[in-house]
């Protein structure tokens, strides 16, 4: 299967072990996916020897709590992927419960059979891992504490009170926090929830959290939000509320290597005569791709909005300045 995919059938599978009673329907608005996808997935679980149980009447779909996933016996492939991803991408990416995680792939590497374990260990020292331009955070215990505690409160569905610094004035502020979802992306962990102090769905790089408390007050699910809606008009993480058209004219150099990937599901990339690229994206807010854009230095002209071109000219001239004083 499909690593996508693989998510889907696992996460169908915790849902319905967690108690929920889903239909099909359910189900398919839930994962953003056809019916018949959900059909699919199902008779995936079925393989796989999971004894759900539809109610004919009404078309609910569930798992016995008391169930879980029998062990199973790991071929060299299984062995090998859960300790690569264990013992070499953990130490590169900010993953929570490390020490844990390092704990596991000793447990399963130690109960392998002798051959596949020896096969394993040889292959692990001639892998080498390297993380991307993304500098890793360093881990800490704090980190994992607030992590814990995050994970917790969206269970119950409780309210917390954090601490956060602002990473862009350094100013720290104190927030009522309905936490939804527990993001991780470009090398950072965020939580996504409404915040009581913004009266808006907001996102918070753990990070950055200072403290974190449980109030002991529930919240109710925010059902009009959709956690992927909500990261699809921004253009990483952490949309701002309002839409920019942003036209970008890539000069020849680097103009190749920006027209072949895909940055944005609303690029539209227009190839020029003298090679060079314009490129469009329909983002919510700045912020985050003034950023991306100062990668690309003097090989990239912004075309609009105005205020993006005056954000790159405002940081370019304190690079210069902070250079020539240097």
């Amino acid at each position: 299967m499909k690593h996508s995919r693989i998510n889907r059938v696992m996460q169908i599978l915790t849902t319905l072990q967690a108690g929920q009673s889903c239909t099909v329907q359910d189900l398919s608005t839930m994962f953003g996916t056809s019916r018949r996808t959900v059909f699919r997935d199902l008779k995936e679980l079925q393989a796989m020897g999971v004894p759900y149980q539809c109610d004919l009447r009404t078309g609910h779909y569930r798992i016995e709590s008391r169930y879980f996933l029998p062990p199973a016996d790991l071929n060299l492939q299984e062995a090998l992927a859960l300790l690569l991803l264990a013992q070499k991408v953990s130490h590169q990416v900010q993953m929570p419960f490390r020490k844990s995680a390092l704990l596991a792939a000793l447990k399963i590497e130690s109960n392998l059979p002798a051959e596949i374990r020896r096969y394993c260990s040889t292959v692990l020292r001639h892998i080498w891992t390297r993380t991307d331009t993304q500098a890793v955070v360093r881990h800490n215990h704090q980190f994992d504490k607030i992590f814990a505690k995050l994970q917790g409160a969206i269970a119950k569905k409780q309210k917390v009170s954090l601490s956060y610094r602002s990473p862009l004035d350094n100013e720290t502020t104190n927030v009522e926090f309905c936490p939804y979802h527990l993001l991780y992306e470009n090398g950072t962990w965020h939580v996504l929830g409404r915040s009581g102090r913004h009266k808006a769905v907001r996102a918070f790089e753990l990070n950055h959290i200072k403290e974190l408390k449980a109030t002991g007050k529930c919240f109710v699910d925010d059902e009009d939000f959709d956690v992927s809606q909500y990261l699809r008009r921004a253009w990483s993480a952490i949309p701002e509320g309002r839409m920019y058209h942003v036209k970008l004219l890539f000069l020849p150099k680097v103009a190749d290597d920006v027209a072949e990937a895909t940055w944005h599901h609303t690029q539209k990339v227009t190839r020029n005569e003298d090679g060079s690229a314009l490129v469009e994206f329909h983002v919510d807010g700045l912020s985050e791709i003034t950023w991306w854009v100062m990668g690309y230095g003097d090989q990239v002209r912004v075309l609009s909005p105005d205020s993006l071109r005056e954000r790159i000219r405002q940081i370019a001239e304190n690079v210069v300045k902070i250079n020539q004083n240097a």
